[in-house]
C-alpha cells in the first residue's frame, strides 16, 4: 500500500466531491450559497463595498438579525471582508473577496434572469393553476 501525503489525500477528496450526497461538504456549500439572502447580499455588494445600513436599505425585507447572520456566514466562508474604520460612529464596510467576486458573477446572473423572466414564469404559473397538473 502506497503512503500518501496530506496534500495528496486532500486532492483525492476534492476529486471525489459529490454535491448530490447529503454528507458531502459541497452539498452544504450549495445549501449556503443558494440561500435567498446570500444571493441578494452578494449581488448588492458586487459593484463595490457597502456599509451595513446601506445593505439594509438596499435589500428590502431583510431583518437586521438575518442580515447580520448572512454577513457573518459570508465572512466565515471567505466570500467577503469586514473592514472597521475607527471613527464616531464606527464605520464598518463589507466588500467581496476575489472568491466572492467569482461567485457574484453567477448569483448576479441568476438575479438578472429572475428579473428578466418573471413575467413568463408568472404566466406559466397562472396557466398551471387554471388547468391543473395532468395525470400521468
Amino acid at each position: 500500500m502506497t503512503t500518501r501525503t496530506a496534500a495528496q489525500r486532500r486532492e483525492q477528496a476534492r476529486v471525489e466531491y459529490d454535491a448530490f450526497l447529503r454528507s458531502c461538504p459541497t452539498n452544504q456549500l450549495l445549501d449556503r450559497i443558494s440561500d435567498k439572502w446570500v444571493s441578494l447580499v452578494v449581488s448588492a455588494i458586487a459593484p463595490g463595498p457597502l456599509r451595513y445600513s446601506d445593505l439594509g436599505r438596499k435589500i428590502a425585507g431583510v431583518s437586521p438579525k438575518m442580515l447580520t447572520q448572512t454577513l457573518r456566514s459570508l465572512e466565515r466562508d471567505g466570500l467577503l471582508t469586514r473592514t472597521v474604520t475607527p471613527s464616531v460612529p464606527v464605520r464598518v464596510d463589507y466588500e467581496l473577496t476575489a472568491l466572492g467576486q467569482n461567485l457574484a458573477q453567477l448569483l448576479t446572473a441568476v438575479k438578472q434572469w429572475a428579473e428578466t423572466h418573471f413575467d413568463e414564469v408568472h404566466r406559466a404559473r397562472e396557466r398551471y393553476d387554471a388547468e391543473g397538473p395532468e395525470a400521468p
